[in-house]
């Protein structure tokens, strides 16, 4: 048995509802496309078939009339001959089809409102397979978001790229170590040198001063000597 179990099932059917309570709504609104497809067809197939059967009866009724129309003049002639029991006969012809007539039109007009169902049926169906296939379009949109959204969301939370992280954390880490203990070494030779560069200063200087020393007592006795 289908999604629809009748024709007023589909055209009286609420597809949100249906689609809410649905497991796979993707699933099901092709269910439900594939069943209004096939149900057009029927219904077109039937509206086919009384059209058919429609110009069958209407043939058949106008050769009813023309026969009818036929006795009628052979009734007329017979008249005129004098021939009351041939008119009498003609006319009797003529009442026999007058019946079978009328039982055709009463066919017809059955058939007509037939047609009238078919044609408001397939225009409700039409609207509903229109109104399924835009939903399906929209659900199949979302469910692709939605895909491209969870795989997005694997990747950012695979354990492969937490690994990758943790490796990008540990050479930071190691950087880092690195480059302390060179800026150590360079705070260390700094301080070196500033002290080696001190000593150096004081003992230049001490230098300079014994050397201006001597000079003084150079130039002391000559200066007494000229006196």
């Amino acid at each position: 048995m289908g999604i629809f179990s009748r024709l007023t099932d589909i055209i009286n059917s609420n597809l949100n509802a249906l689609l809410d309570h649905a497991e796979e709504p993707e699933k099901m609104i092709r269910l439900m496309i594939q069943e209004m497809e096939d149900t057009l067809v029927e219904v077109r197939s039937a509206a086919a078939k009384t059209i058919a059967d429609q110009k069958d009866n209407q043939r058949r009724l106008n050769r009813l009339i023309e026969a009818q129309a036929e006795w009628q003049r052979k009734a007329e002639l017979a008249l005129s001959k004098d021939r009351d029991d041939l008119a009498r006969g003609a006319l009797q012809e003529k009442a026999k089809l007058g019946e079978i007539a009328t039982h055709l039109q009463e066919e017809l007009d059955h058939l007509s409102e037939a047609l009238g169902r078919h044609e408001e049926d397939a225009l409700k169906l039409e609207t509903k397979l229109r109104e399924a296939k835009a939903k399906k379009s929209t659900i199949e949109a979302r469910y692709k978001t939605a895909q491209n959204n969870l795989r997005i969301k694997r990747t950012l939370y695979d354990n492969r790229v937490e690994t990758a992280f943790e490796r990008f954390d540990k050479v930071d880490a190691r950087l880092d170590r690195i480059e302390g203990e060179a800026q150590a070494l360079d705070l260390g030779r700094s301080k070196s040198n500033s002290l080696e560069d001190e000593f150096a200063n004081l003992e230049t200087e001490d230098a300079i001063e014994a050397e201006l020393d001597a000079l003084k007592k150079k130039i002391t006795p000559s200066k007494k000597s000229a006196q």
